[in-house]
């Protein structure tokens, strides 16, 4: 940064500096590197390590070494193009990423072409795709990167119209000088470009110009969605890339003893190979209908998995018998204590798109195609697993539709390659959902105890103990050698405790605070579900906010607002409950809850009205889960600035359908080592009939000059709104979540073998 000067802008008024790089056509990268108000508490909590530097932080410093190595391209044609070193997962990210360029290139966002790069091992931590970090990393390099490009072209532009650059303007990709002479970002795209790298520095535009962002954006690839024209690695066309398909274990990671009727499979219509591998037996046809014929068909003697015999029940023993200690014991005297404890099922971290991937593995080349969020140790594990060097494996990133942490492993590419090495043929695989809700990434079961002590109308004291199975991250930083240090035996709980440590805050002045994190290992496949763990902390601690205001005689909501240590926070609270009319009456059976969460430099708030009336609760709907009905959210969310409003509302749409599910319906059940569910039909995940009829996202004006996180925002303040509203509307505390847990299954479990169930064939005797 060649100028460290500020103004009231802050960031935006700091000059850059930048590249222009040796290209034929004009090529720009970059070169990179408020006090809270006082609460009416009497008590503040100190400052946790999440608010002074937390895994948002961490994430865009790793990546500021490497932010010179992404680069805006100008094109003859006039149009910009990108390659964005990041996972567009349905999130919006290209959309919000033109919009960047757009603003500071003056060019309209729809001539702007914004791709996904493929991994590329130089930007070490810089490609990797998570912790609602991508806005926040890429917000002032990308802009960098375009207003390098945009000085350049008014440069040229000065030569061709013989006139200064001062005089010149620069609009929709034309640049006009006094005299009314015009020329177009395309005829000056070779003649901006330079033979040689040249290092030139830029003024960001100030807010007070911005045209683009913070502007509400229709997303750049709505129309191919809708359409069916968007491409995601199915739709891809390998050459002899054939579907392929995997027989899978009855029991979580089980093993292969050995096939029983391998040529019998392999004479089968269609089908080219069986062969065995380390995740299961693999079979390669003419078409994915084939393939889950002769899934159906193997006969395979299986080795025990890895969590044999396990139960919710026995795994719950497990979890309670690892909880970290409370510190403070009751104080009958001298002030009141109140403790709480709750349990959260295992959830799948299934996307709507299935786990897939193609390789194509030769014997001195690979090349990988899938949608994934930590390319970088994607591609550094294949070439370790198939024994190329890394220079010999390409991996591209294909767009994915729907992630929420799933995408984060690379699964699915591993064993594409594994089969694609052993058969020397393509490969296009393509897990069955029963494959992914069975032996996929799952949040793992957790509990989180608390207790505090409150007297004269203050919390005390604040402990919240949070045990979970273990959380994989073994995809690290996104590169290798942090992957590999959080599976050692130590790394593994270390690596979780880090990630725990930087994403839990306190937004309240309870006094002295503690939140601790401890883990069990237990042979699952875990992952980083969307918001890791803050979506349980969060619950649970609002549950317990919500019974400490009971017992000092405070409404909920007033309570909150006295205790909350932010501004920003009591903001996005006080507007939640002024539009949804908080303590309006309501007939019994019905009742609000509100609630607050903090995350990645942005809050949120959730009021929430909720129908636990038998006549709602038994609701009679062909083939669904019912039960309460969620009929109302109002949500505010303060991202500091938003530069896609409109996206920022949709991923928050998302989110509370997430936080519905959460709360109400959506588990996994263990029995026997396996989970019981095995389709979407199993899993009830928030479906129409469920969903609040009233819904309104109110984006918070601009707070900071900054983006602040947005992708998994809308989760935890939702689900906590939904378990308080349902808290009060039932009188009941609920400690169990999903509530409908423990209730009878709403579904006949399928059977383990075959793993994967006939396809249907009475598709519209079920469409309503």
């Amino acid at each position: 940064m060649a100028d460290q000067r500020r103004s009231p802008q802050g960031l935006d008024r700091r000059r850059f500096l930048g590249y222009v790089l040796a290209a034929p056509t004009l090529v720009a990268a970059a070169q990179l590197g408020g006090p809270a108000p006082e609460a009416s508490a009497a008590i503040p909590t100190l400052p946790q390590p999440a608010d002074l530097f937390d895994l948002n932080d961490l994430l865009t410093t790793a990546a500021l070494p490497s932010s010179g190595l992404v680069a805006v391209q100008v094109h003859t044609d006039g149009t910009a193009s990108f390659a964005l070193p990041r996972a567009e997962v349905g999130q919006g990210v290209t959309t919000s990423t033109a919009m960047l360029i757009a603003e500071e290139l003056d060019l309209p966002v729809d001539r702007i072409k914004v791709t996904l790069a493929d991994s590329r091992p130089e930007l070490l931590f810089n490609q990797l795709t998570a912790a609602s970090n991508t806005t926040i990393s890429t917000y002032t390099p990308i802009r960098v990167a375009a207003a390098v490009a945009r000085g350049r072209l008014l440069a040229a532009a000065a030569i061709v119209l013989g006139d200064t650059v001062t005089n010149l303007t620069s609009r929709l990709g034309v640049i006009t000088g006094l005299g009314g002479k015009s020329v177009t970002y395309g005829e000056l795209a070779t003649r901006a470009a330079s033979t040689r790298v040249e290092q030139v520095s830029v003024t960001l535009k100030p807010r007070s110009e911005f045209t683009v962002i913070g502007t509400s954006h229709n997303r750049v690839d709505a129309l191919a969605a809708v359409t069916g024209r968007k491409v995601f690695a199915m739709d891809l066309k390998i050459p002899d890339a054939l579907p392929t398909m995997v027989c899978r274990p009855p029991t979580i990671n089980g093993t292969v003893r050995s096939v029983l009727n391998a040529e019998t499979v392999r004479r089968m219509p269609g089908i080219t190979d069986v062969i065995t591998i380390s995740t299961g037996v693999a079979v390669r046809g003419r078409t994915f209908g084939q393939c889950v014929d002769a899934v159906r068909a193997l006969r395979v003697d299986w080795g025990k998995g890895t969590v044999e015999g396990a139960s919710d029940a026995s795994v719950l023993r497990e979890l309670k018998a690892a909880q970290l200690p409370l510190v403070v014991p009751p104080l009958p005297l001298l002030a009141k204590t109140l403790d709480a404890e709750f349990t959260f099922a295992f959830r799948s971290n299934s996307a709507l798109e299935t786990n897939c991937a193609i390789a194509d593995v030769r014997r001195d080349r690979a090349e990988i195609w899938g949608s994934l969020k930590s390319p970088i140790v994607a591609q550094q594990a294949i070439a370790a697993k198939i024994g190329l060097p890394q220079s010999a494996v390409r991996v591209h990133v294909t767009e994915g539709g729907g992630s929420f942490g799933r995408k984060l492993f690379f699964d699915a590419a591993l064993e594409a390659a594994e089969i694609s090495r052993k058969l020397g043929k393509p490969v296009k695989l393509m897990w069955h959902r029963t494959d992914d809700f069975r032996q996929g990434r799952t949040h793992p079961m957790c509990t989180s105890r608390i207790r505090a002590t409150y007297a004269a109308g203050n919390v005390l004291t604040f402990e919240q103990r949070h045990t979970s199975v273990s959380t994989d991250f073994g995809h690290g930083l996104g590169e290798i050698i942090t992957g590999l240090a959080a599976k050692l035996p130590v790394g593994d709980l270390t690596f979780s405790e880090t990630v725990f440590t930087l994403t839990q805050t306190m937004p309240y002045n309870f006094g002295v605070t503690t939140q601790l994190l401890n883990e069990v290992e237990r042979g699952f496949n875990t992952g980083s579900m969307r918001n890791i763990y803050s979506p349980d902390v969060c619950c649970a601690r609002e549950l317990f906010v919500d019974q400490l205001a009971k017992n000092m005689g405070k409404d909920p909501y007033r309570f909150r607002q006295e205790f909350l240590r932010d501004h920003r926070a009591r903001a996005v609270l006080v507007k939640v409950a002024k539009v949804g009319n908080w303590g309006r009456a309501m007939p019994a059976g019905t009742a609000q809850g509100i609630a607050i969460h903090t995350e990645y430099k942005g809050f949120a708030a959730a009021l929430v009205e909720i129908d636990c009336r038998p006549a709602t609760v038994n609701r009679r709907i062909p083939s669904a889960r019912t039960g309460p009905r969620v009929t109302k959210v109002v949500f505010a969310v303060d991202a500091g600035l938003a530069v896609n409003p409109r996206g920022l509302q949709a991923q928050m749409m998302g989110g509370i359908s997430d936080g519905i599910a959460l709360a109400l319906t959506s588990s996994l059940h263990l029995k026997d080592g396996y989970f019981l569910e095995g389709s979407w039909d199993n899993y009830f995940y928030t479906r129409q009939w469920n969903v609040p009829k009233d819904l309104e996202i109110i984006v918070m004006p601009p707070t900071t000059g900054q983006p602040g996180g947005a992708g998994e925002f809308g989760v935890a303040a939702s689900y906590a709104a939904v378990a308080c509203a349902y808290t009060r509307a039932t009188g009941s505390l609920p400690t169990t979540f999903p509530v409908n847990h423990d209730d009878p299954l709403g579904f006949d479990p399928l059977p383990t073998v075959p793993p994967i169930p006939q396809s249907p064939t009475n598709g519209l005797g079920n469409a309503f």
